[in-house]
């Protein structure tokens, strides 16, 4: 194998499918990117069995082939080099790279170690990037981060309504979004994709203005532009998040999303470690306090309408401005039951998204 290429362009590829690289020992093919020339046509691969993600790039090719190169030295080492043309010439175990005077040659992976890739489904369906990129946005950060709780780190994917609805939850927040008019599943079918390879996709989704979806058994792929990412799903039983959301609300806080943010960030600076911040809602609008031992106090108060009880609930602040950030108009709505039912979050007129929180428990 034997090419020439830019050296921003192939930084760049390599650093996108380096991301789904794994860094595991014990299995020396998942630290390397699979670079496979054939013509013009470089494409690099980087997996770690569960994500894997695909680049295609065109280069001035000279012969074709297929080598493993180690992922994180090879960028390492172009991205150190001087702009310009690099030259690449893969032969037996090494790799050589040549740009200007500087000249590098490193051990290749051996190709048997690398992971075979399946063949996807060959039945897709196109969404808009744009709007794909604003649900996600919206719901992947409510996903868990505890592996030991594999279920809850997956964003379910299930048929709503004529469209798609994405879901997930932590146990202490829920976020969930409808797209409308995307059929992407059949009635009644959902699947569960893990997290992180839905935060990965959002990274690359700027790269075309569709994005083409493909569903297997066991796999999902993702086509944007030159790029594809597959991965895989997860198995098991998403929880009845519908039996989370309450049916109504007693007390509703409308305000302006922007103040209530700008005020929660000014008062969350007393609120240490795991200090929830409490807002005392009443007719005219909310405070916003914190209160931690030992350090002080601080109250904000915001302009808002609101209609029911005099009330005070506490919340995480990070939660909380999570959901408040990636709600929809300038324009939110706070509804609440009572100080620990869970209360819902929405953009004004935006029936499209909800997040749903946990209130926290104070004395």
């Amino acid at each position: 194998m034997k090419f020439r290429c830019e050296r921003d362009v192939i930084v760049e590829a390599l650093g996108i499918a380096g991301r789904a690289v794994s860094g595991r020992g014990g299995m020396p093919g998942l630290s390397g990117v699979r670079a496979e020339l054939a013509g013009d046509a470089l494409t690099l691969t980087g997996s770690d069995l569960d994500l894997t993600i695909s680049i295609t790039v065109t280069v001035s090719g000279e012969s074709d082939g297929v080598a493993v190169i180690p992922a994180r030295l090879a960028t390492d080492i172009v991205r150190a080099l001087q702009p310009g043309a690099v030259s690449f010439a893969a032969a037996d175990e090494s790799l050589s790279i040549a740009s200007g005077r500087s000249e590098f040659s490193i051990r290749l992976i051996a190709g048997d170690e690398f992971p075979q890739q399946a063949e996807p489904s060959p039945e897709s369906v196109s969404l808009a990037s744009a709007q794909l990129a604003e649900a996600l946005k919206q719901v992947v950060p409510a996903a868990s981060g505890d592996d030991s709780r594999p279920i809850l780190t997956g964003v379910l994917l299930a048929a709503e309504s004529g469209g798609l609805r994405l879901v997930a939850t932590d146990s202490f927040r829920l976020a969930m979004r409808d797209v409308a008019g995307v059929s992407v599943l059949d009635e009644g079918q959902s699947v569960l994709i893990p997290s992180r390879a839905l935060g990965e996709l959002n990274r690359i989704l700027g790269q075309g203005e569709t994005v083409e979806l493909r569903l297997g058994e066991r796999e999902a792929s993702f086509t944007v532009g030159d790029v594809r990412l597959v991965t895989r799903l997860i198995e098991g039983d998403f929880p009845n998040y519908r039996g989370l959301i309450p049916d109504s609300h007693p007390n509703t806080l409308s305000v302006d999303r922007g103040e209530l943010l700008d005020a929660l960030r000014r008062v969350r600076l007393l609120a240490r470690e795991s200090t929830p911040i409490r807002l005392e809602i009443a007719d005219g609008g909310v405070e916003l306090v914190a209160i931690t031992q030992d350090v002080g106090t601080a109250r904000e108060s915001v302009e808002g309408a609101y209609e029911g009880s005099d009330l005070t609930v506490a919340f995480n602040p990070q939660f909380l401005m999570e959901g408040i950030e990636v709600a929809s108009g300038d324009r939110i709505t706070l509804a609440t039951i009572d100080e620990l039912k869970p209360a819902v979050v929405r953009g004004v007129d935006a029936e499209d998204f909800l997040y749903l929180i946990m209130p926290v428990r104070v004395s």
